[in-house]
């Protein structure tokens, strides 16, 4: 397993969370405080987890803490 932690707006948790729910069992969202979420996802799918947060980062602010 891989991890990404990423600092949103407490607003956009959900609506990542819808996305990385439609992406195909890519990764699980666990949200901490606010906006403070970790993504796991499987070792193979790096990759497009790394795609994933790269596009987010095109449509929010999103801090990116690894």
């Amino acid at each position: 397993m891989i991890t990404r932690r990423l600092v949103v707006s407490a607003r956009d948790v959900v609506f990542l969370k819808g996305i990385v729910e439609a992406s195909e069992g890519l990764a699980q969202l666990f949200a901490e405080q606010g906006g403070d979420i970790t993504l796991a996802a499987p070792a193979c799918r790096e990759a497009e987890l790394d795609q994933l947060i790269a596009d987010f980062s095109k449509e929010l602010a999103v801090i990116i803490e690894n």
